[in-house]
């Protein structure tokens, strides 16, 4: 019986390459990619007027970033099953129709509660859009070299998105309510369903097994749960509802696993974790997700509370690290091609780790230039490795389960998502509220509003003004900052950790990786 190795060995050696036609589906299969992406970036510049407007809670206010990512990751698995007996490409219009309507309705939202509910929709329709395009581009590219090349601007078009997030985002904002930066998705996701049906091939599992309720709900009841109680430690600290949601989560993930091993055509193989490379592209995929979102969650919010930057004006000091981090995933795909991953993806995060190392020194005194070396330097690393990452998951697995794997793929990129905002993003508000000092004189309700955001401290000292407000503004920015060097050097030592385990597990199956 031949092995997974020598089985995709042939498949390398029977493919043929692609034409115009493939390229052309390549770049309609971009378009819910850059969306998703933008949607990420620009979400995080809105947060300040959201905060003002609908004036949520701290725990609201990570809400609002988080119910999207939660939902999405809770669900990429099931979906991307769905997709490999369905059709990636049906679940990949679903999915469009479904997201550009809920985003048309979350524009509107006239509390942060309905906000949240309209991000939580949006997230079960984003679960259909992301594995399909992955799975889809493992199934239009059959030949190693197109396939790499491919999935590396699929993965720059992440960044690309994440570019054009704050530009685009920080337009709209000057002319617009937040609102605006959900309606971008109609615009972006018409031409999807007018050209995916004629340009993009439909491909699924032939044979795919029966639908399993019970799997899928196993899966919510795995992921659901321990997600809430690590935003919750995040926000709140260690109490029993975080130990009781733990629990229940790794109850049903063990479930989870077992009937996926007993199953004969299950919905998830487990096998596919039994290979080193497998497993360590995606806790690479993971943890470079959280050191990103993390970075960005606290550095939109200097530069435009802190700083006194415009949406706009804040999106082009981040504008060099992400046209870094587009420019390393393209040029990563030939030095993969002569280097083992486990020199690139170490290399390449010992750049991330520096980023970081240069916030923690700089957190406070306001140097741009130190804040755009940080972000570039983190973009480089980020994009080499989250293309030689993702192309290496795609790769571990046989084609006909491209969808399971790409989910599986997508997966640790929202969780990382969540865990950037949840982990980083809660442990610096809950360092900003421990190290705030106030001025003594404030009315209650104004010391409550500084000390639950950022946002709310900067509101709190404009509408005092004079000399109090002032002090307010100082000490809000002297607590968040003080903050910032914590989280980044938190988020230094995650990325050594991905630099660790990629050096220790990635090379292992070089030849099945990088040459057959």
């Amino acid at each position: 019986m031949m092995t997974l190795t020598q089985e995709l060995r042939i498949a390398d050696a029977q493919a043929t390459k692609v034409g115009w036609r493939g390229w052309a589906a390549l770049v309609v299969l971009m378009l819910p990619v850059l969306l998703v992406s933008v949607d990420n970036t620009v979400l995080s510049f809105a947060l300040p007027q959201i905060a003002l407007d609908l004036e949520p809670t701290g725990t609201q206010q990570l809400w609002i970033i988080d119910a999207y990512p939660l939902v999405l990751a809770s669900l990429l698995v099931t979906m991307g099953t769905l997709g490999d007996r369905f059709g990636r490409r049906r679940m990949l219009l679903i999915g469009a129709t479904g997201f550009a309507a809920v985003s048309a309705l979350a524009a509107f939202a006239p509390t942060a509660t309905l906000l949240i509910a309209a991000r939580a929709a949006m997230g079960v329709f984003g679960a259909m859009l992301m594995p399909s395009t992955l799975s889809l581009l493992r199934s239009i590219f059959t030949d190693r070299d197109q396939r790499r090349l491919a999935i590396a601007i699929w993965a720059s078009m992440f960044s690309a998105g994440s570019a054009l997030g704050p530009i685009v985002g920080g337009l709209l904002l000057e002319h617009f309510s937040w609102g605006s930066v959900f309606l971008m998705a109609v615009p972006v996701l018409v031409p999807l369903l007018v050209l995916a049906p004629i340009l993009v091939p439909e491909s699924r599992d032939p044979n795919p097994g029966r639908i399993d309720p019970v799997s899928i709900a196993l899966s919510l009841g795995t992921m659901v749960p321990i997600v809430y109680a690590i935003k919750e430690v995040a926000v709140h600290g260690l109490s029993a509802t975080v130990a009781v949601l733990v629990a229940v989560g790794l109850a049903f993930g063990t479930l989870f696993v077992r009937r996926q091993l007993r199953a004969e055509t299950p919905m998830l193989d487990m096998r596919l974790f039994r290979r080193p490379t497998f497993t360590g592209a995606l806790l690479v995929n993971l943890l470079s997700v959280v050191a990103l979102v993390g970075f960005l969650f606290f550095v939109a919010q200097h530069l435009q509370l802190i700083v006194g930057l415009s949406p706009l004006e804040a999106g082009l000091v981040l504008v060099p690290g992400l046209a870094a981090m587009i420019a390393a995933g393209l040029l990563v795909v030939p030095i993969s091609k002569r280097f083992s991953p486990r020199i690139v993806v170490p290399a390449a995060l010992s750049l991330s780790l520096g980023g970081y190392l240069v916030v923690a020194a700089t957190a406070g005194s306001g140097s741009m230039p130190a804040i755009i070396a940080a972000f570039v330097a983190l973009g480089i690393g980020i994009g080499m490795a989250e293309t030689v990452s993702n192309e290496l998951i795609l790769s571990s697995a046989p084609p006909e389960k491209a969808g399971a794997a790409s989910a599986v793929s997508e997966t640790a990129y929202e969780l990382g998502a969540v865990l950037g905002t949840a982990v980083l993003g809660g442990l610096l508000t809950a360092l900003y509220r421990g190290g705030l000092v106030l001025p003594g004189g404030l009315p209650a309700d104004a010391a409550e509003a500084a000390r639950e955001t950022l946002a709310g401290a900067m509101h709190t000292a404009d509408s005092i003004g004079g000399a109090l407000g002032e002090s307010v503004r100082d000490a809000a920015a002297h607590a968040f900052d003080a903050g910032v060097t914590v989280t980044a050097l938190i988020g230094a030592a995650l990325v050594a950790i991905a630099a660790i385990i990629a050096a220790a597990t990635l090379g292992r199956s070089r030849s099945a990786s990088v040459d057959h």
